[in-house]
């Protein structure tokens, strides 16, 4: 999701020679291709899109995997950046970094100040360990290396796994199907009171494409919108977009994760960035792209 934005807002704005490759093209978690991808070709700047990601259900199901996939993408990336002589790299890292119970909205210094929140530590200590690497490659060695924390993002070519999927394309799906099968009902994971940020992908790929153009930006900073609402407002929301006229309804023995995730982006704005998509706006868009994608039978389902 986050790559082909990136590759939209990058062709969009023209002058850009873009590398890319597939998954089956270059194993991200394999070091010698890495390294001998980015030997051959000797890029001018790197961006770090990839990433094993899905919401509570996976990180639960899966934590040993979201912490190796995530540890050894950063890696590569980075020490290959390195040993080829990459002037600059742009690592996309993550807001569940932050502590459980930081201040909100979460500054970019309370990374590191408490414990995180339990259902996705083994993420979170992946992409603290990716921002800490360019920081830390960045005051050693003086290369440009730099990261964003983008908050909860959607969009196009999200992954709507009906068990793995983050919550924005978890609710598209499932209101999309009860509606198509009339149900009266949809339950939603917990008590609907934590509260989240969104932003869509394409204004994250616009974000990354201004931090490139900083001379001095910092080692990492918050990417996101200011604002949140409650997972039970999202799903009303939702459920209108979608035109699903049943019931929501909580369930409270599934988790609600972090009670609130709202990033501080006084940063970015002071570097002359905002977004400009709102969240129904996006969220229009998005479903919009969802129903295209179930008719030409493009639909993301990856586990």
């Amino acid at each position: 999701m986050v790559g082909s934005a990136l590759v939209r807002a990058a062709e969009a704005k023209g002058g850009i020679e873009l590398l890319v490759r597939t998954r089956a093209e270059l194993e991200l978690c394999d070091q010698q291709a890495v390294s001998g991808f980015l030997a051959v070709e000797r890029p001018d700047q790197v961006i770090i899109a990839a990433a094993r990601v899905g919401g509570i259900g996976a990180n639960v199901a899966f934590p040993a995997q979201f912490l190796y996939e995530n540890l050894a993408i950063a890696s590569n990336l980075v020490h290959g950046s390195f040993e080829v002589g990459v002037p600059r790299v742009l690592n996309l890292s993550s807001s569940c970094i932050y502590p459980r119970e930081a201040p909100q909205p979460m500054p970019e210094d309370s990374l590191l100040t408490g414990p995180l929140e339990p259902t996705n530590e083994s993420y979170s200590v992946a992409k603290i360990a990716g921002v800490k690497l360019c920081q830390h490659y960045r005051a050693q060695h003086g290369v440009l290396f730099h990261s964003a924390v983008p908050t909860n993002l959607y969009g196009r070519g999200d992954n709507y796994h009906p068990d793995h999927s983050h919550v924005v394309a978890a609710l598209l799906r499932r209101f999309h199907e009860a509606k198509e099968n009339e149900d009266r009902e949809v339950v939603i994971w917990g008590t609907g009171s934590a509260r989240r940020e969104f932003l869509h992908v394409d204004d994250l790929a616009q974000a990354c494409l201004h931090l490139l153009k900083c001379d001095e930006p910092p080692d990492w900073v918050n990417v996101g919108c200011g604002s949140d609402v409650s997972i039970l407002d999202l799903a009303t929301t939702i459920a209108g977009v979608v035109g699903f006229r049943g019931e929501i309804v909580t369930d409270p023995a599934k988790p609600d994760g972090a009670p609130r995730k709202l990033l501080e982006v006084a940063k970015l704005k002071n570097l002359g960035w905002e977004p400009s998509i709102s969240l129904e706006e996006g969220l229009r868009d998005t479903y919009q792209w969802f129903l295209r994608e179930v008719e030409s039978g493009s639909l993301r389902v990856l586990r």
